[in-house]
């Protein structure tokens, strides 16, 4: 009955709008590519060699347009009970509760509202993501957060060969569902600044 008034209520909770499983997809984190300077261990008497060595970190990604390619991120997931339980009887889950992500979907906007696909911004894009989250564990996966048709196409491909910076937000939806059939989701934002930087 109380889940029955809960739904009923005007003023849902975020728990209630996003769907009726009793598990909760959580985005922990969301990294893009980064590249630390380390520098390799030389002889007696002799300077290391510094080298690039690629990985991923928190934080904006700065996107180079040319050459064109494209970009991945990467995702730390993991699952709630929205019923976490009383004190001292906290609820675990139970294999019932494993989520399963399937896809995902990156949708692009400018901080100012304007968001139109090929004038203001990249179109959005759709993949597949399939990852099983189990308990309390937590999952990484990697996705194209930039295709690289996108960087072929306007507004990136007028960048090229310029000084002009696109500063857009990402908001990156994985969707998926629970082991009884209910549909989860999760949404995570990240900024991306695209540019001609190789130049």
């Amino acid at each position: 009955m109380a889940v029955a008034g809960a739904l009923a209520a005007p003023a849902c909770s975020e728990y209630v709008r996003q769907g009726r499983s009793p598990a909760q997809l959580v985005i922990v984190r969301i990294e893009t590519p980064a590249v630390e300077f380390k520098e390799l261990q030389g002889g007696t008497g002799v300077p290391g060699k510094i080298e690039p060595i690629p990985g991923f970190s928190v934080g904006p990604l700065d996107s180079d347009v040319d050459p064109a390619r494209g970009d991945s991120g990467r995702v730390l997931l993991r699952q709630i009970l929205r019923d976490p339980g009383a004190p001292g009887a906290t609820a675990a889950p139970t294999p019932i509760n494993e989520i399963t992500v399937t896809g995902y979907e990156v949708k692009y906007r400018l901080a100012n509202g304007r968001n139109t696909p090929g004038v203001d911004v990249p179109y959005p894009i759709r993949g597949g993501f399939t990852v099983t989250i189990a308990g309390t564990s937590t999952v990484t996966g990697e996705f194209d957060l930039v295709r690289l048709v996108a960087k072929l196409e306007p507004p990136l491909a007028p960048l090229k060969n310029s000084f002009v910076v696109l500063s857009v937000i990402a908001d990156v939806t994985f969707y998926g569902r629970d082991q009884a059939g209910n549909a989860v989701s999760a949404t995570g934002s990240v900024q991306i600044n695209f540019g001609d930087f190789s130049s």
